[in-house]
């Protein structure tokens, strides 16, 4: 018998802010978090000026100030997050056996803002002048490292490279680990820090980001004008715990999660399958895994990036699950937050359950132009009331990488 999965807390970073509380708020208001990039002076051959860069973000709530700087600004995001979560669920690690506590935390890139300086530092100065910090600062799997270091959770701790969907597979994986029962409690998410000069400039070469100077028509998933993504950055973590562990500490419940569907289209290094068959079988999967038919999925959270053809594809694969007629409501928070790569996923499924939790949808901002290709309802513009019980979030990352997770409207019910 496997155990049921339900998530108890959750800890943001992100362009719209650094509190659960905060992010779900701008979310419901269609706030847009892009804006001029100021991480980095924009020199001669950057065409990229519009990021949705962290605001206001103060590592020191739960970092010693000398520790900081010994940690790539990724792991920083994760590890606050991370302790977030943790407060938001009321979980005193000092009641709780550590060695039932998990970290499962991605990241896409790691710690590449510490790749340049280093490589700068080589470079400028020589072999001996690279710090000995380099490699545990700048390697993926420190921000689920860190976040056990920090948190004293001694369980499974590993982290998932799967590119834009490493958030999704984390908190599917941990989802895994819960149901067989070998861990009580998973903080598990995705965390990054990519709006770099590097990251900006090799993600701008391979044509993938929106040159768009106007930050209300920059992500505009769907929209037929769209013209790439836009970078974003920061970091999402929800804990996850057994539902019998849960309710034996009487903890307060956002959602279940009751699918996970992962899957590989084996197809291209960057573009997803055009027939949106990897994606599709993802969602069956999780659908699949929670016995219920797909009309009884209230709303969609696409992985929605902003690109042609992921956007032409997505809408493809939910037509293959959903039928070609479907009424279910698909949106875009990346049309406010911009492209968090590895914690893309883990924000979106945030949104997701709180979009159950509260029975509302946020919008796909700056939608203005329809796309014969891209014809499902993408909540355009204003968010809305819906009592839904069950809800999808995707995501596909680079290499043909495909997550999703299915939530369940928590209704008090063990």
């Amino acid at each position: 018998m496997q155990n049921r999965v339900v998530i108890t807390g959750v800890g943001v970073v992100s362009p719209l802010g650094n509190t659960g509380e905060a992010f779900w708020n701008n979310l419901k208001e269609g706030v847009c978090g892009i804006d001029r990039i100021t991480k980095f002076d924009l020199v001669e051959g950057y065409d990229v000026t519009l990021a949705a860069e962290v605001k206001d973000f103060d590592a020191s709530k739960y970092i010693d100030k000398r520790e900081v700087r010994r940690l790539d600004l990724f792991s920083q995001y994760a590890i606050y997050a991370a302790k977030e979560a943790l407060e938001n669920a009321a979980i005193d690690m000092a009641q709780e056996d550590p060695t039932k506590v998990g970290v499962i935390v991605g990241s896409g890139i790691g710690g590449l803002g510490t790749i340049e300086t280093g490589m700068k530092t080589l470079f400028e100065r020589g072999p001996k002048r690279v710090s000995p910090l380099f490699i545990p600062m700048v390697i993926s799997n420190m921000g689920a490292g860190n976040v056990a270091i920090y948190t004293g959770a001694k369980g499974i701790c590993t982290s998932m490279v799967t590119a834009c969907a490493s958030g999704t597979h984390s908190i599917g994986e941990a989802f895994r680990a819960l149901q067989r029962g070998t861990n009580d409690v998973i903080l598990a998410g995705g965390a990054e820090a990519s709006i770099t000069p590097m990251g900006i400039a090799s993600f701008q070469s391979l044509t993938a980001l929106s040159k768009s100077e106007d930050p209300k028509r920059a992500s505009i998933p769907f929209d037929k004008e769209r013209n790439g993504f836009v970078m974003g950055e920061g970091a999402g973590i929800v804990v996850m715990e057994t539902l019998e562990h849960a309710t034996k500490r009487g903890a307060k419940i956002l959602a279940e999660i009751v699918g996970y569907g992962a899957t590989g289209d084996a197809y291209h290094i960057t573009s997803p399958d055009p027939q949106g068959e990897g994606a599709a079988r993802a969602m069956e999967e999780a659908i699949n895994e929670a016995g219920i038919v797909p009309s009884q999925v209230g709303y969609i959270n696409a992985h929605g990036t902003s690109t042609e053809y992921n956007d032409k594809f997505e809408t493809l694969a939910i037509k293959k699950v959903f039928g070609e007629d479907t009424k279910v409501a698909v949106s875009s928070t990346k049309s406010m937050t911009g492209h968090l790569l590895g914690a893309a996923g883990a924000i979106e499924v945030i949104a997701t359950a709180k979009a159950l939790e509260e029975g509302f949808i946020p919008a796909t901002i700056g939608y203005q132009v329809p796309d014969d290709e891209c014809n499902l309802d993408y909540v355009p513009n204003v968010g809305r009331k819906a009592d839904i019980e069950y809800a999808l979030s995707n995501s596909l990352g680079f290499g043909g990488h495909n997550g999703t997770v299915l939530l369940k409207k928590w209704k008090g019910e063990a």
